[in-house]
């Protein structure tokens, strides 16, 4: 047998063999900077370099695709002049453009041996001629995906066409490429992300099914105050516990389902506090594929949700008692209304309270503001213990309230409500070292028995309360339909005293005050009288609705000016006669009123009279409750008005329960007897004992006194053993108009 000959390897064998000897050693070397993580540039470079040393006369180049897919960047070219590469970094693609531009535009590898005389090249080719630069390889760097990274090229300085050793050559090139260019872009998104994980302005933590972390960012242990540091387990049922269990139910099967869910969870803090948090949980399989991961995204947005609820509750709330405020309350009645009507529900109800506390003006001037508000804060508590738990209290105004109690409630427990709310106001507090026992008036009215539209149902709360208030105060009523009728006969008659007021539809009716002395004609009264439609409206009905509205105020300045000329007329015709106004309370609610008030009567008086008006014929009437409401700016009104001469009367005296500080202290010069308490003189002995009270202390006060409503000739020998100055009363005269009154004071002063 003979034995094998030697063969000798042609050039061509030991080319295929030296070149696979030689990638070996370049994957090799490619591979260890690839998994070193080492620079982009550094592995592309030593990438050209390995390739130029394999195929000597090589020069290679390596362009990287910009961000925008539109250009080819510089990446590496170390033996290819500095002025080409600087000429052709920032080259658009396109399928005309060189060798590169071309293959990184059709995906394909583009050979050009000749580049003076290739179309390729026709545009850019005194480029490379300059650089002596005469064919050029072009192979696409393709990821595993089919995206163009870039190209690989292959210079040379002659016109030359590639063997088949030189395009795997290139190939081999340009998939190392990729794989560099690739694995540099994927550890830079991973720094990049991991960069992004711990610099989130928001908490992200991981956790796989067994509620293991196995990820957690800086903000999440910031947020939670390091709620990890004592455990490895983020486990959202105990996490999440003190949130709303629908929505945290509603989380927790979306999450197992594989659903991203989003929505506010309360979580705990390490410290054992909670705080709201916006969550997003998103589920992801592991990376072997086995079980379910959970990325969740954790925002702390307590300072948010607190000032939204502070907004809420500035909006809705009493800032003095934490109540809600009418705005709220009138909300909560709309809505509840509207659902009823929109869906016709039968049988459906609520009511409405309205509490207003009584007499807190005269408290709050008394106290003071701060200790009024106090008594508010004291009476909101108490109204809170009381009122049903499904029902809503609000202070709806200075010293009022409101209670709304949906769903429908029986007559009988409204009442025990409504009593219940009077018992436990009426409990004295202390203020100040003073005890105060306020009450509290109460109207109430219920849907749909007395309105179906919302406006209407708190009027008529409103006009329940205002009729205990006149009956009263310290109780409680329904609303019923003469509260309407008297309502709708209030409004009619605001309308029309306006325009009264506008056409001089007012009468002045005179009632003249004798002197005891001699039964002459001292002074008389002025009293308005009303006739609409031929018939008179008595004053006791429409004084109080003029002073409700406010007309009460230009119609006083009316009767003062009526009353000032009327006196000056006197005067011209040698007939001096006194003449008083009553003054309601309301004309001196504030300074501006006040100040109108005065300057009104100083304007009128110079204008009526060329010389100084007589202001001793002028008398004042008011009532004790501005002596009660007193302020000390009332007080000098008063004093500069009787320094001008202006008499001060106190009408009906006896009335208002003043105290006689009061009156020792208050700049006034008369008292008038209210004719209640003359007309009981026949009565009997404690009746006479009060008026002859009233008689001595004022007389000790040196203060003169009327006696009014006197009617028999009893009545009027006794006031007459009292000291009393003036009497006024139908024995005398009655009420007369004004050209009857001018005619009898014309007969006595002609007689």
């Amino acid at each position: 047998m003979e034995s094998a000959q030697y063969q000798p390897m042609n050039i061509e064998e030991h080319a295929v063999l030296s070149h696979r000897s030689s990638s070996i050693v370049r994957y090799s070397t490619i591979l260890s900077m690839v998994l070193d993580g080492s620079p982009l540039r550094e592995i592309l470079h030593s990438l050209v370099l390995s390739i130029e040393a394999q195929k000597i006369g090589t020069k290679a180049s390596v362009l990287l695709l910009s961000n925008d897919k539109k250009r080819l960047l510089t990446g590496a070219a170390p033996s290819l002049p500095e002025e080409y590469n600087q000429a052709i970094h920032g080259v658009e693609i396109g399928i005309d453009v060189g060798s590169c531009g071309a293959a990184a535009a059709t995906k394909k590898r583009v050979i050009v041996e000749d580049i003076a005389n290739h179309p390729n090249w026709a545009a850019y080719k005194d480029l490379p001629l300059k650089a002596g630069l005469k064919a050029c390889w072009s192979e696409p760097i393709i990821d595993t995906h089919g995206n163009v990274l870039g190209t690989f090229a292959m210079y040379y300085d002659t016109i030359k066409s590639p063997a088949g050793v030189d395009l795997e050559l290139i190939q081999e090139a340009a998939k190392l490429g990729s794989l560099a260019i690739e694995r540099s872009q994927g550890l830079h998104l991973q720094r990049l992300t991991s960069r992004i994980f711990n610099k989130l302005p928001m908490g992200l933590i991981i956790t796989n099914d067994e509620h293991s972390i196995l990820s957690v960012n800086p903000m999440f242990k910031t947020i939670t105050r390091d709620f990890t540091a004592d455990k490895q387990c983020f486990d959202p049922n105990v996490f999440f516990e003190q949130s709303d269990p629908v929505v945290l139910e509603s989380m927790l099967k979306n999450i197992h389902r594989g659903n991203t869910w989003q929505g506010e969870l309360l979580a705990y803090k390490r410290n054992g506090q909670t705080f709201d948090a916006d969550v997003t949980v998103t589920t992801f399989r592991d990376y072997h594929g086995e079980q379910n991961c959970f990325s969740w995204l954790i925002t702390d947005i307590s300072e948010h949700k607190n000032a939204n609820r502070l907004i809420h509750f500035q909006a809705n709330n009493d800032a003095l008692t934490s109540l809600a405020n009418r705005r709220c309350f009138l909300d909560k009645i709309y809505d509840y209304v509207w659902q009823i009507e929109r869906t016709h529900q039968k049988g459906a109800a609520c009511s409405v309270l309205l509490m207003d506390i009584d007499n807190f003006k005269q408290i709050n001037d008394s106290l003071g503001h701060e200790n009024g508000d106090v008594l508010l804060k004291e009476v909101s508590n108490r109204l809170a213990n009381v009122a049903p738990s499904n029902g809503l209290l609000a202070r709806i105004a200075g010293d009022e309230f409101g209670l709304f109690i949906p769903g429908k409630i029986s007559t009988s427990d409204l009442i025990s409500i409504a009593k219940d709310i009077n018992q436990v106001v009426t409990d004295k507090i202390n203020i100040d070292n003073q005890q105060v026992h306020p009450s509290i008036s109460i109207g109430i009215s219920r849907y749909p028995e007395d309105s179906t539209i919302v406006e209407s149902l708190v009027n008529c709360a409103s006009q329940a309360m205002y009729d205990v208030k006149l009956t009263g105060r310290n109780g409680y009523q329904f609303f019923n339909k003469t509260m309407q009728q008297n309502a709708e006969r209030t409004a009619y008659l605001q309308m029309e005293m306006t325009k009264a007021l506008n056409e001089q539809g007012f009468e002045l009716y005179f009632q003249p005050i004798v002197s005891t002395q001699n039964t002459h004609i001292a002074k008389a009264e002025i009293l308005l009288r009303w006739k609409l439609h031929g018939e008179f409206v008595s004053p006791e009905e429409f004084i109080p609705i003029a002073e409700h509205s406010g007309l009460i105020v230009p119609i006083g300045k009316w009767v003062r000016e009526k009353a000032i000329k009327l006196i000056n007329q006197f005067v011209e015709q040698n007939t001096p006669i006194a003449l008083s106004v009553n003054v309601s309370t309301c004309e001196f609610l504030n300074d501006e009123l006040q100040h109108q008030f005065i300057d009104s009567i100083k304007s009128c008086s110079e204008q009526s009279c060329k010389t100084a008006f007589p202001f001793e014929l002028l008398t004042l009437e008011i009532t004790e409750s501005l002596m009660m409401d007193q302020h000390q700016n009332i007080e000098n009104l008063l004093i500069r008005l009787r320094e001008w001469g202006i008499k001060i009367s106190v009408d009906d005296f006896g009335t208002g329960y003043s105290s006689l500080s009061y009156l020792a202290n208050f700049p006034v010069d008369q008292i008038k007897i209210d004719k209640a308490f003359i007309q009981k003189i026949e009565q009997g002995a404690r009746h006479k004992a009060l008026v002859e009270a009233i008689a001595s202390m004022s007389n000790a006060l040196e203060l003169t006194v009327t006696a009014e409503g006197v009617e028999t000739q009893t009545q009027l020998d006794f006031v007459k053993t009292q000291k009393v100055d003036d009497i006024q009363g139908y024995f005398f005269y009655k009420p007369m108009p004004q050209q009857e009154f001018l005619a009898l004071v014309e007969k006595q002063f002609c007689s």
